[in-house]
């Protein structure tokens, strides 16, 4: 029920990772670094795989599109809390909750099937090799990479207006640093059933989903790979296999903490820890762990490195 004679809200307080003062300034530097390392690592891979030819292939457009992604994940939540932590008066609009709150789910689907894509695309590879080529087509490149962007946006889309059609009228104060479904839900003085099960049904279906084909997909590779005579063969399958398998087992065990709990004041205590890994440690992490433990990414960077030195060289011999 509605409460009566009540002040629609027209802006929320986040109330952040913290209260206690002295700890917020060293919040803002190590969020700061984390975030400065993301744009930088997500953009580099991003400009590393258009720049080299021998980067252009499924695998690695699938990984640039999953790099971009994790930026605008990042992205969507680590500026105004940046603000917010230096900032006497954590405020952001409703409308400013609206838009993070769209923005913020939609990337998080489209970010599960991201990874899945990557997964059947893994799975193309190494169990069909000989259909590779023809069955991961240019076109059929582009239909997977745009249906996560098409499905996770109407899936935010249909999120945000049940959430947005609850009332809000007091008190304001959101227990978490960004626009969440749980911190708001017990803002929410209507009715919530309806937003809680599809909450519950679309974070279940898309994270369960997404996961099954993941594994299924796995459950393929690894037995081609068993199958592979060649010592060497197996090292390199595991080698592009494992790097995917590290970034699936950091996103998809952090959202399923976050996500399938009922919403209540210690279930959003608890999941602003978990939030943080998610959204700053796994955005992070992503272009490290594929550039260290990827052959053809460290090759390229090399190329790159050399280039430059050498041009320098060329440079400084001119120069003299």
């Amino acid at each position: 029920m509605v409460k009566e004679n009540c002040t629609i809200v027209m802006e929320f307080i986040l109330l952040g990772l913290t209260n206690q003062a002295e700890l917020q300034p060293v919040l803002f530097v190590v969020l700061l670094v984390i975030y400065l390392v993301t744009v930088v690592g997500n953009v580099s891979l991003i400009l590393l795989i258009r720049s080299d030819s021998k980067l252009h292939t499924p695998m690695y457009f699938f990984l640039s599109h999953l790099s971009f992604v994790d930026l605008c994940y990042a992205t969507t939540v680590t500026p105004q809390m940046l603000v917010n932590l230096l900032s006497k008066r954590k405020t952001i609009s409703f409308l400013g909750c609206v838009i993070q709150f769209q923005f913020f789910i939609s990337l998080g689907i489209t970010d599960c099937y991201m990874l899945t894509v990557m997964a059947y695309d893994r799975y193309m590879a190494i169990c069909k090799p000989l259909l590779y080529a023809s069955k991961m087509s240019r076109c059929v490149c582009l239909s997977l990479v745009a249906t996560p962007y098409i499905y996770g946006f109407a899936n935010g889309l249909a999120q945000t207006i049940l959430m947005f059609r609850l009332s809000f009228c007091g008190p304001n104060k959101i227990n978490h640093f960004y626009c969440a479904d749980p911190p708001l839900l017990v803002l929410a003085c209507s009715d919530t059933y309806a937003k809680e099960t599809a909450m519950f049904v679309v974070a279940g279906f898309n994270l369960t989903c997404s996961l099954t084909i993941i594994l299924i997909s796995y459950i393929f590779i690894f037995m081609a790979i068993l199958r592979m005579c060649s010592a060497e063969g197996r090292r390199r399958a595991f080698s592009t296999c494992g790097s995917h398998l590290m970034a699936v087992t950091v996103f998809y065990g952090t959202l399923f903490c976050m996500h399938l709990r009922p919403p209540s004041e210690a279930s959003v205590a608890q999941g602003k820890i978990v939030a943080v890994f998610y959204i700053f440690v796994s955005p992070m992490l992503n272009p490290l762990i594929y550039s260290l433990r990827n052959k053809d990414v460290k090759r390229a960077i090399r190329k790159i490195i050399q280039e430059k030195l050498s041009n320098k060289v060329d440079i400084l011999f001119i120069a003299m």
